[in-house]
């Protein structure tokens, strides 16, 4: 009763966890929106980036540990990934609604984990891309295309993430790859949006990025961290899937973007796609012979810095 009672509480502790870090990242995107109107959608990453990569760099300090070339490459990819990713949904969000861009960009780890998945797992690409076609409806033209092709340009990016995070595994830990990739990711930015976004830059702005970078990736990374180790990773990444759907209710709560009935049920199918093409991997992982496991395609790439 007692170890039933305690598994409980950390399966509770780490649902509770895993929500509140997608509900950080959400609400971070909706304020980088916001800010927007003054520093623009590149100087708005760039300014996040910046202060993550110094609030990752002062606690981590990679200059102690010793990383390979290999894994130093690897890392500097990852960051390049990472500005990209984080550059094009800024920029998809300015033009589409938030809830929309976090769908398609989602598309990024689901591609990876239905390519990864064995045939059955393969069919939830097809409700995928029903969710796309009901959220862009290509038969009206009235969604923005730029935006849309942003959106799944970060997808790319998130789907390129998520290999080279598997790959800095080997070599790197987690905080450590990030340590590195992030700063590299800043720069990138700082090249992107130039120096005339510091002509805008006041003290106002300076401290919203700060709260912006605890956000997103701080607390998030922190709190997914927290709740792999209390929960399976099939939980783990079917708990994930959810992001989108939380997009939505973030941006009908803070931008006011209200869905339309077709937008909705895009969404439902992507999350439902997410769900599903996780639990069969589940299933599949546990018929698998020993040593046969590939790891949760949803729910082994994360935590990541989602942009």
């Amino acid at each position: 009763m007692e170890f039933s009672q305690h598994h409980g509480n950390r399966v509770r502790s780490g649902t509770a966890m895993a929500g509140a870090a997608m509900c950080c990242v959400q609400l971070g995107l909706a304020a980088s929106v916001g800010l927007t109107d003054k520093l623009g959608p590149e100087g708005v990453s760039w300014l996040r980036l910046a202060w993550a990569a110094v609030i990752l760099v002062a606690f981590t300090r990679p200059w102690r540990s010793r990383i390979s070339r290999t894994g130093l490459a690897t890392c500097i990819l990852l960051g390049l990934a990472t500005a990209a990713m984080t550059l094009m949904f800024m920029a998809a969000a300015m033009r589409i609604p938030l809830g929309t861009a976090a769908a398609l960009e989602f598309l990024g780890p689901l591609s990876v984990a239905v390519i990864r998945g064995r045939r059955a797992g393969r069919w939830w690409a097809l409700v995928a891309a029903a969710g796309v076609a009901a959220l862009t409806e290509p038969w009206h033209g009235g969604i923005d295309p730029v935006g849309v092709l942003l959106a799944l340009g970060a997808a790319a990016c998130w789907a390129a993430y998520i290999l080279l995070t598997q790959r800095a595994g080997d070599e790197v830990n987690g905080l450590q790859a990030l340590a590195v990739s992030i700063p590299v990711a800043a720069a990138a930015t700082t090249v992107v949006a130039g120096p005339a976004v510091f002509a805008h830059l006041d003290w106002q702005l300076l401290l919203a990025g700060a709260g912006l970078a605890l956000l997103m990736p701080v607390i998030p990374f922190s709190l997914e961290l927290l709740a792999l180790r209390r929960l399976k990773a099939s939980a783990f990444g079917t708990l994930m899937s959810l992001e989108p759907a939380i997009a939505v209710v973030i941006g009908v709560a803070v931008l006011g973007q209200v869905p339309g009935l077709s937008a909705v049920l895009g969404i439902v199918l992507v999350v439902a796609a997410g769900i599903g093409v996780t639990l069969q991997a589940g299933r599949e992982q546990e018929a698998a012979p020993a040593g046969q496991h590939d790891g949760g395609p949803l729910a082994a790439e994360a935590p990541a810095v989602r942009s």
